[in-house]
């Protein structure tokens, strides 16, 4: 394995599968059979995921609800898909825990480091919910901080897109895919990789970045393995 202890980062709509809304069980359970795959293989596996499939904190403003209201709303948002993976995951066995930064002892633990990086150590999977805790914060930016404390060799962002490219694949045929390229150059060249905090965040720690296509069975397994035909390394 290339990678010992990595963090995963999946969006809250990639769970929605071929549904407009919600979760979609049938793609639930394939990444929950995805991550089993690399955790039998040894590998310590964190885990944070979006809320937008539910509920976006910056799409409240429109409502006429607060910004802080609606970042909070969208927190909890985070909290319910992290428990339908859970859910997902200890249906085939596999140990995890899921934390949160909100308190919420009936459903989850408090975050607490000391006790994420043990529960890593025994190889249970362990969910980050409730982002940051923070308003104005991403759950991308959650996921770049809790790599960081958890200290994990990587941040694997698992999207629909199969890497990085010059311009959006998904308007234009014509886009080029690189299979690596560095901090400095995505800087450069204003690509959208995660947002800037959550990006600042790991060009300052030295902590790497692959974006793959999450969806394609046997994706993770390959990015563990440092397969560099799939997706893109953003490094150093």
């Amino acid at each position: 394995m290339n990678y010992k202890r990595i963090l995963l980062k999946l969006s809250g709509e990639a769970l929605m599968g071929e549904k407009k809304f919600g979760i979609d069980h049938s793609r639930l359970n394939q990444y929950a059979k995805e991550i089993k795959s690399i955790v039998d293989e040894g590998v310590e596996v964190a885990i944070v995921i979006g809320g937008g499939n539910i509920f976006r904190g910056i799409q409240a403003t429109e409502g006429g609800i607060e910004r802080v209201q609606g970042d909070y709303m969208g927190m909890l948002a985070t909290v319910i898909n992290s428990m339908a993976l859970q859910s997902a995951l200890e249906e085939i066995d596999v140990y995890t825990r899921l934390q949160t930064a909100i308190k919420m002892e009936q459903i989850a633990e408090p975050y607490i480091r000391r006790k994420a990086v043990r529960h890593l150590e025994k190889g249970r999977v362990v969910i980050f919910g409730a982002g940051t805790g923070n308003p104005y914060f991403t759950t991308d930016t959650a996921a770049s901080l809790r790599a960081i404390e958890v200290e994990a060799d990587v941040i694997l962002k698992g999207t629909r897109v199969d890497g990085i490219y010059d311009s959006d694949p998904e308007k234009n045929a014509d886009a080029v895919k690189y299979d690596k390229i560095s901090f400095t150059e995505v800087y450069e060249k204003g690509l959208n990789v995660m947002d800037l905090t959550a990006f600042t965040l790991c060009n300052e720690n030295k902590l790497p970045i692959v974006v793959f296509d999450m969806n394609t069975h046997g994706n993770l397994m390959k990015v563990v393995c440092g397969k560099e035909e799939v997706g893109t390394l953003v490094e150093f």
